[in-house]
């Protein structure tokens, strides 16, 4: 009796063990793909684009947590430029956010999981104008064109994000992962709302 109650109780160690191998104890992924504005953002900008990154700690196969850095970009609208009389401009956003993920399908090749925290939020507008010039020495001279910004305005606020995503298994450990997470940046006068939809790879 105490032999079977000792081999049961060794077999359950074991196989938690190898649970547990399952799951790498250190996390880091990157991805890029397009930001949608959202509420009074969305009434002055385009859909921009994305990219981040970020490392992380499992602590169990269903829980961790990442320390991640995104940038977003997103480009005024036409109908905003013509009232403001300028020819460009943007909005770009950078987040540096600690978030808890929860795995709800860890040690499947098809991961479900929920993501969401907080952290700090870096929002810069700019309007441009074309400008030119003309480069090099004599004859072998050529002209260059570029953005001249004529407009900055910078701010740090605090803002939180979460959201939902899918993570396929590959024969390289990690997995090829896609998510959108709302963010919410507290700014006055209004909060700066966006979702950012990302496609990368996590191992």
């Amino acid at each position: 009796m105490r032999r079977t109650v000792f081999l049961s109780i060794a077999s359950m160690v074991f196989a938690g063990a190898l649970s547990a191998q399952e799951v790498s104890r250190y996390s880091f992924n990157f991805g890029a793909g397009f930001v949608e504005p959202a509420y009074s953002l969305g009434g002055f900008t385009d859909v921009g684009w994305n990219v981040g990154g970020g490392f992380g700690v499992n602590f169990s196969p269903y829980v961790g947590a990442m320390l991640d850095v995104n940038y977003n970009s997103l480009g005024i609208n036409s109908a905003t430029l013509a009232g403001l009389g300028t020819a460009g401009g943007n909005i770009n956003i950078w987040s540096f956010t600690v978030d808890p993920v929860f795995h709800l399908t860890p040690k499947r090749r098809f991961d479900v999981y929920a993501i969401g925290g907080g952290g700090l939020y870096r929002r810069e507008d700019q309007l441009t104008v074309p400008a030119g010039g003309f480069g090099g020495f004599g004859f072998g001279g050529y002209p260059y064109f570029y953005n001249q910004v004529v407009s900055d305005y910078t701010l740090l606020k605090p803002g939180w994000d979460a959201g939902l995503g899918v993570a396929f298994g590959t024969r390289w450990h990690g997995k090829i992962y896609a998510e959108a997470r709302y963010n919410q940046m507290f700014t006055p006068g209004g909060n700066t709302d966006y979702i950012p939809v990302t496609f990368g790879f996590r191992w």
